[in-house]
């Protein structure tokens, strides 16, 4: 990788536009999603930290989409990487419908702990999942408390695994001592200040991660590499500028032994770009690098108070990423804020 200077923000934002893609089914509390992407020597880069985080940890999310626009993907090692279904919180009724627009995937992740909804509900949804899917997992996003995580898990049944039951590493280590199913980390990885606690903790079986959070594929896959546990590479509600970068790291992986959670397009009634949608129960690794590939029309009208706000926000996160000082997070002791182009 041929060293260069950092993009300044004017670079960034020259061809930088904000864009709101309307969602099928409400999924992490939002009907659409709201993201910026630009365009740089080696193609297109998404900036899409969701709006309640702050610069500190939004401006990882930029430092992933600056690494795809200006140095583009890594080298793949498989030309297609099988990926889960992912059902939202929504009535057991509404379950199959969903799933079928994940054509020939055998695994499904199904949302659970929403809040205003019942454990029964979280059983009911699951059982809806588990009679159309070989395999199905679980995702709580640290909602529950160690208590209601073995309780839960435990109605619930066998899954593939539990995602993030509690919101903690040491409860993380408490579920997984008391359970007989495996325990997957998500924000436990991608949140903290150092993502192989949960490895010193034990407090995990396998781990999620999500190239936006971490900083770019190449720091994935530098934490892949360190961690020591089966990895899912996952979105994060990304358009399909971001899942590119996303399918691109996991088709780096030396090793898969899950199907990953790339398969989010599906949730989306448009996008910007021809969008990751599974064949088979696979996506392919595509790169967007032309002005043509990336149509921001099919997004839907935004405010220019929100794209001034976008614009704003991207600069505050540079000057973190130019200037980290003694807060800039590392990955495995590196500074994913500075190596990059150093």
């Amino acid at each position: 990788m041929t060293p260069r200077a950092w993009p300044t923000v004017a670079e960034l934002l020259e061809f930088a536009t904000v864009v709101r893609l309307p969602m099928r089914t409400r999924f992490r509390g939002l009907t659409e999603r709201e993201t910026l992407v630009f365009r740089g020597p080696a193609g297109w880069g998404e900036f899409g930290a969701f709006v309640e985080y702050d610069d500190d940890e939004a401006a990882a999310w930029l430092a992933a989409g600056i690494e795809a626009a200006y140095l583009g993907p890594p080298v793949s090692v498989r030309d297609s990487v099988p990926v889960n279904a992912t059902v939202p919180a929504v009535g057991a009724d509404e379950v199959a419908a969903i799933l079928a627009r994940y054509p020939g995937a055998t695994t499904a992740k199904v949302k659970v702990a929403e809040p205003g909804q019942t454990l029964d509900d979280d059983v009911a949804r699951v059982a809806a999942a588990r009679a159309v899917m070989q395999r199905v997992r679980i995702d709580a996003n640290g909602k529950w408390t160690p208590e209601e995580a073995i309780h839960a898990i435990r109605a619930i049944g066998d899954v593939e695994y539990v995602e993030q039951p509690c919101a903690t590493v040491s409860e993380l280590a408490v579920v997984r001592r008391a359970v007989d199913v495996p325990i997957a980390a998500d924000e436990s990885i991608r949140k903290a200040a150092d993502p192989f606690l949960v490895v010193a903790a034990e407090a995990a079986d396998v781990a999620i991660v999500k190239v936006a959070p971490l900083g770019g594929m190449r720091a994935t896959l530098a934490i892949a590499d360190a961690i020591g546990l089966p990895v899912v590479v996952s979105s994060a509600l990304d358009s399909a500028v971001g899942m590119a970068a996303g399918v691109a790291a996991a088709a780096a992986l030396p090793t898969l032994e899950y199907a990953c959670g790339l398969g989010t397009g599906a949730l989306f009634t448009a996008d910007i770009a021809e969008p990751f949608i599974p064949a088979g129960g696979d996506v392919r690794p595509r790169w967007f690098t032309g002005a043509d590939d990336v149509d921001v029309r099919a997004s839907r009208d935004v405010e220019p108070s929100r794209e001034q706000w976008w614009r704003d926000r991207l600069a505050r996160c540079h000057a973190l990423l130019t200037d980290p000082g003694e807060n800039g997070r590392g990955v495995g002791g590196r500074n994913i804020f500075s190596d990059l182009f150093q």
